[in-house]
Protein backbone atom coordinates (compact mmCIF):
# COMPACT_ATOMS: atom_id res chain seq x y z
CA UNK A 1 0.00 0.00 0.00
CA UNK A 2 1.90 3.09 -1.55
CA UNK A 3 1.19 6.52 -0.78
CA UNK A 4 2.79 9.79 -2.62
CA UNK A 5 2.32 13.27 -1.14
CA UNK A 6 3.39 16.66 0.10
CA UNK A 7 5.07 16.79 3.23
CA UNK A 8 3.81 18.96 6.21
CA UNK A 9 6.48 18.74 9.10
CA UNK A 10 5.31 19.14 13.21
CA UNK A 11 7.27 18.33 16.44
CA UNK A 12 7.22 16.78 19.23
CA UNK A 13 4.06 16.55 21.89
CA UNK A 14 1.42 17.03 19.47
CA UNK A 15 -1.79 16.05 21.46
CA UNK A 16 -5.50 15.13 20.60
CA UNK A 17 -6.16 18.95 21.80
CA UNK A 18 -3.71 20.22 19.60
CA UNK A 19 -4.90 18.25 16.58
CA UNK A 20 -8.48 19.51 17.02
CA UNK A 21 -9.72 21.61 20.04
CA UNK A 22 -12.27 20.29 22.46
CA UNK A 23 -14.52 23.00 21.50
CA UNK A 24 -14.83 21.67 17.87
CA UNK A 25 -15.56 17.88 19.03
CA UNK A 26 -19.47 17.75 19.26
CA UNK A 27 -20.37 18.04 15.73
CA UNK A 28 -20.83 15.18 13.64
CA UNK A 29 -19.96 17.08 10.54
CA UNK A 30 -16.51 15.86 9.55
CA UNK A 31 -15.84 18.61 7.28
CA UNK A 32 -15.87 21.07 10.23
CA UNK A 33 -13.64 18.83 12.15
CA UNK A 34 -11.62 18.98 8.99
CA UNK A 35 -11.69 22.59 8.44
CA UNK A 36 -10.25 23.50 11.61
CA UNK A 37 -7.47 20.56 12.13
CA UNK A 38 -4.84 21.57 13.30
CA UNK A 39 -5.53 25.28 13.93
CA UNK A 40 -4.14 25.88 17.05
CA UNK A 41 -0.72 24.65 16.10
CA UNK A 42 -0.29 25.84 12.37
CA UNK A 43 -3.60 28.12 11.43
CA UNK A 44 -3.32 27.64 7.53
CA UNK A 45 -3.11 23.60 7.97
CA UNK A 46 -6.93 23.55 6.48
CA UNK A 47 -6.12 26.03 3.91
CA UNK A 48 -3.35 24.39 2.45
CA UNK A 49 -3.43 20.52 2.98
CA UNK A 50 -4.23 18.88 -0.50
CA UNK A 51 -5.95 15.14 -1.17
CA UNK A 52 -3.04 12.78 -0.61
CA UNK A 53 -0.53 15.17 1.28
CA UNK A 54 1.55 13.53 4.00
CA UNK A 55 1.78 14.51 7.98
CA UNK A 56 4.96 14.14 9.71
CA UNK A 57 5.71 14.69 13.12
CA UNK A 58 8.31 13.57 15.82
CA UNK A 59 7.67 12.28 18.76
CA UNK A 60 4.42 11.37 20.96
CA UNK A 61 2.24 11.98 18.13
CA UNK A 62 -1.49 11.63 18.91
CA UNK A 63 -0.82 11.83 22.81
CA UNK A 64 -3.71 12.89 25.63
CA UNK A 65 -7.28 12.16 25.23
CA UNK A 66 -8.56 8.91 23.12
CA UNK A 67 -10.91 11.01 21.17
CA UNK A 68 -11.54 9.37 17.51
CA UNK A 69 -12.35 13.00 16.34
CA UNK A 70 -8.34 13.26 15.64
CA UNK A 71 -7.54 10.95 13.48
CA UNK A 72 -10.82 11.61 11.36
CA UNK A 73 -9.96 15.17 11.55
CA UNK A 74 -7.26 14.22 9.49
CA UNK A 75 -8.00 12.41 7.16
CA UNK A 76 -11.18 13.80 6.09
CA UNK A 77 -8.85 17.00 5.67
CA UNK A 78 -7.16 14.87 2.92
CA UNK A 79 -4.05 13.90 4.35
CA UNK A 80 -3.31 10.30 3.55
CA UNK A 81 -0.39 8.98 5.58
CA UNK A 82 1.10 10.00 9.06
CA UNK A 83 4.87 10.02 9.87
CA UNK A 84 5.83 9.99 13.23
CA UNK A 85 9.00 9.32 15.10
CA UNK A 86 6.03 7.54 17.82
CA UNK A 87 2.72 7.27 17.96
CA UNK A 88 0.39 7.17 21.64
CA UNK A 89 -1.37 3.98 21.02
CA UNK A 90 -4.61 5.25 21.28
CA UNK A 91 -3.85 7.63 18.63
CA UNK A 92 -2.56 4.64 16.62
CA UNK A 93 -5.32 2.01 16.68
CA UNK A 94 -7.72 5.03 15.98
CA UNK A 95 -6.19 5.93 13.05
CA UNK A 96 -5.82 2.45 11.73
CA UNK A 97 -9.84 1.93 13.13
CA UNK A 98 -11.15 4.88 10.84
CA UNK A 99 -8.70 4.30 7.99
CA UNK A 100 -6.11 6.83 8.25
CA UNK A 101 -2.36 5.01 7.22
CA UNK A 102 0.11 5.69 9.90
CA UNK A 103 3.65 4.65 9.73
CA UNK A 104 6.46 4.79 12.51
CA UNK A 105 9.92 5.82 11.93
CA UNK A 106 12.25 6.36 14.00
CA UNK A 107 14.51 8.82 11.98
CA UNK A 108 14.19 10.99 8.42
CA UNK A 109 15.61 13.73 6.81
CA UNK A 110 12.20 15.16 5.54
CA UNK A 111 11.10 19.10 5.62
CA UNK A 112 8.09 20.69 4.44
CA UNK A 113 7.07 20.67 1.51
CA UNK A 114 9.38 17.47 0.03
CA UNK A 115 7.87 15.15 -1.60
CA UNK A 116 7.01 11.64 -0.27
CA UNK A 117 6.38 8.11 -1.25
CA UNK A 118 5.44 5.78 1.59
CA UNK A 119 5.17 2.18 1.65
CA UNK A 120 3.45 0.79 4.62
CA UNK A 121 3.73 -3.05 3.47
CA UNK A 122 7.66 -2.69 3.66
CA UNK A 123 8.13 0.41 6.29
CA UNK A 124 9.86 2.08 3.60
CA UNK A 125 9.42 6.13 3.42
CA UNK A 126 11.16 7.51 0.29
CA UNK A 127 12.34 11.59 -0.06
CA UNK A 128 12.10 12.20 -3.77
CA UNK A 129 13.09 15.52 -3.15
CA UNK A 130 16.52 14.56 -1.22
CA UNK A 131 16.36 10.81 -2.89
CA UNK A 132 16.88 9.45 0.70
CA UNK A 133 15.44 6.53 2.00
CA UNK A 134 13.97 5.86 5.29
CA UNK A 135 13.38 2.52 7.09
CA UNK A 136 10.19 2.37 9.78
CA UNK A 137 7.74 -0.36 11.08
CA UNK A 138 6.38 -2.63 9.03
CA UNK A 139 2.09 -2.92 9.22
CA UNK A 140 1.43 -5.93 9.57
CA UNK A 141 -0.65 -7.37 7.34
CA UNK A 142 -3.92 -7.26 9.16
CA UNK A 143 -3.54 -4.16 9.64
CA UNK A 144 -2.72 -3.10 5.86
CA UNK A 145 -6.23 -5.39 5.49
CA UNK A 146 -7.85 -3.02 7.58
CA UNK A 147 -6.89 0.18 5.82
CA UNK A 148 -7.82 -1.18 2.51
CA UNK A 149 -11.06 -1.89 3.66
CA UNK A 150 -11.12 1.96 4.98
CA UNK A 151 -11.40 1.21 8.39
CA UNK A 152 -12.45 -2.25 10.61
CA UNK A 153 -16.39 -1.65 10.06
CA UNK A 154 -16.04 -1.94 6.75
CA UNK A 155 -13.13 -5.01 7.00
CA UNK A 156 -15.33 -6.37 9.86
CA UNK A 157 -18.49 -6.42 7.24
CA UNK A 158 -16.33 -7.27 4.54
CA UNK A 159 -15.23 -10.60 6.33
CA UNK A 160 -18.58 -11.36 8.45
CA UNK A 161 -16.58 -11.42 12.13
CA UNK A 162 -19.68 -10.19 13.55
CA UNK A 163 -22.79 -8.22 13.09
CA UNK A 164 -23.77 -4.54 12.94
Amino acid sequence: MKFVGKAHVYGDNIDTDRIIPGKYTKTLDLQQLADHVLEDLDPEFSKKVQKGDILVAGDNFGCGSSREQAPLAIKTSGVSVVIAHYFARIFFRNAINIGLAVIELPEYDIQPGDELEVDITTGTVHNKTNGKTFYGTKMPQVMVDILNENGLENYLKKHKTYKL
